[in-house]
């Protein structure tokens, strides 16, 4: 009897442990405010009210953001769209990652690149901010690099000076024409993440 009850109450944390690996985390950055919806900086709030809508789910006003929960095969995906600005991203994914007790290897941060060409995939495990302050921000809060990312490429196409113009400009007419079929892999992506793993996932979708 003694050691059925001690067995009983060493399995409880294995458990918990257990449904702790089964939530993620997937952050998309972006900046609040309707002059920013459709703007290259913001495809990773697009990609989420993309699978939002796919789905038929609400984000609802949360602490330091805009959350939507959506279970598939038997995960927890929390979305989340930080309001806090990009440059002040890493505080909504420390705070929620915390609080739901997501693991570090089951946060996926989705943001745009402006070294890689238009709808260009690149999911990494780990890596430096590449200029980005919204990872730059997320790496100081989190003190790590070890997170996985997925990087949408939006080009470099802008003039000398041009920078924070272009990424805060809004897709041409054939960027827009394209990104429907875009938006539908990204959320493939969320889903494999979550159910296949990341490595699976890289080499499914990288270069794709």
């Amino acid at each position: 009897m003694i050691k059925w009850i001690t067995k009983l109450f060493s399995s409880t944390p294995k458990e918990e442990n257990i449904d702790n690996m089964k939530k993620y985390l997937i952050v998309g950055l972006g900046n609040i405010g309707a002059e920013y919806v459709n703007t290259r900086h913001n495809i990773g709030f697009k990609v989420l009210d993309f699978l939002a809508k796919k789905e038929g789910l609400s984000f609802e006003t949360v602490k330091l953001g805009a959350l939507a929960e959506y279970k598939f095969k038997g995960r927890t995906f929390f979305l989340l769209k930080p309001n806090t600005y990009m440059n002040l991203s890493g505080k909504a994914v420390k705070y929620w990652m915390d609080k739901e007790n997501i693991p570090l290897e089951n946060i996926l941060v989705i943001t745009d690149d402006l070294n890689l060409s238009f709808g260009t995939i690149r999911i990494k495990p780990k890596g430096s901010d590449g200029g980005h302050n919204g990872l730059k921000n997320i790496n100081l809060v989190l003190n790590t690099q070890n997170y996985t990312r997925y990087r949408f490429g939006i080009s470099d196409q802008f003039k000398k000076g041009q920078q924070v113009d272009y990424v805060l400009g809004e897709w041409n007419a054939e960027e827009e024409a394209k990104l429907p079929e875009r938006l539908e892999i990204s959320a493939e992506i969320i889903k494999t993440f979550g159910t296949a793993g990341l490595e699976n996932t890289m080499t499914t979708f990288n270069g794709k």
